[in-house]
């Protein structure tokens, strides 16, 4: 993470439950992984042995989701969610008109609002890179994927009560 990249935000909740998935995939998932590349690589030949490829797959996703997890906690900012200011900034939910609709929806990182019915826009999105630090009111544009500039304007700005 860059030095100029804000700090990402997590509850204590969502930081404990982070942490408890890393320490499974990082002991428990690696021993679980190996025993299965180990059993398929004594089915015999490799080129056509479709349960090993499948585990080394696995294996591969499970150490990039360990390489996340490490950075994610290593560089996250653990506390309360910030009390509404009237302020857009991490860790608060948002209400506003993007691009003539209305939304609502968690600034930060996704992992906060896992089990929740939350859209969640990342601070380093171009969506929430435009509105963080607007006030209730304010409005901007950012410049979407596509190309096309969409109109934002901010209705309200609402504690995360997770």
């Amino acid at each position: 993470m860059s030095s100029d990249a804000p700090a990402t935000f997590l509850t204590q909740e969502a930081y404990d439950r982070l942490a408890a998935e890393l320490e499974h995939l990082s002991t428990t998932g690696r021993e679980e992984i190996a025993k299965r590349i180990e059993s398929a690589r004594e089915e015999g030949d490799l080129k056509e042995n479709g349960g090993y490829h499948a585990a080394k797959d696995e294996q591969g996703k499970q150490e990039a989701r360990i390489r996340t997890l490490q950075q994610l906690l290593k560089d996250a900012t653990v506390s309360e969610a910030p009390p509404s200011r009237g302020i857009v900034e991490s860790g608060t939910v948002i209400t506003a008109v993007v691009a003539g609709g209305e939304e609502v929806f968690l600034l930060g990182n996704r992992e906060i609002a896992t089990g929740s019915d939350l859209d969640v826009y990342s601070e380093a999105s171009p969506l929430g890179a435009a509105i963080l630090g607007l006030k209730i009111g304010e409005s901007t544009t950012y410049t979407a994927p596509n190309g096309r500039e969409i109109p934002v304007e901010i209705l309200k700005v609402d504690t995360y009560t997770g």
